[in-house]
């Protein structure tokens, strides 16, 4: 494996896309997601109506929960999330608009862990984080 680091955070999107990515050695030796990113798939099944749309989604949700044992938020995380928060508001960014973000960002940062994602500036003006892009693959036409 081409992996720089042993352990590293996974974000949702690179969660999501997992069987798009363009070089799967690409990732850590370890990928780990937060408990922030199953609460946020645990969202997609519910806001949509599309019955197709929420099979998948739940499908994420259910290979996630199969799949890794997530990092908690826990008190560490959340003092960590002040900071981030902070650096997000002084970058001209407001924290509520990237909420799951930013809490995986905490989480991430209080485990000293870079965050892998396939949307990197969804993460821009988080001081101190490390943020590794991942190429995704287009998806196929249907």
């Amino acid at each position: 494996m081409n992996n720089a680091h042993p352990r590293a955070v996974l974000d949702t999107s690179t969660v999501i896309q997992l069987p798009l990515l363009r070089d799967p050695a690409a990732l850590p030796g370890e990928p780990l997601i937060t408990a922030i990113t199953l609460a946020e798939l645990s969202v997609g099944p519910l806001v949509t109506d599309d019955a197709h749309e929420r099979e998948i989604r739940q499908a994420h949700l259910q290979q996630a929960e199969a799949d890794f044992d997530p990092l908690p938020f826990d008190d560490q995380a959340a003092r960590v999330f002040g900071r981030v928060a902070a650096s997000l508001r002084r970058s001209g960014r407001k924290s509520a608009a990237r909420a799951y973000d930013a809490l995986i960002a905490a989480t991430a940062l209080a485990h000293g862990l870079p965050v892998y994602t396939t949307n990197a500036s969804d993460f821009d003006g988080i001081e101190d984080l490390q943020v590794v892009s991942v190429e995704v693959t287009r998806r196929p036409e249907v």
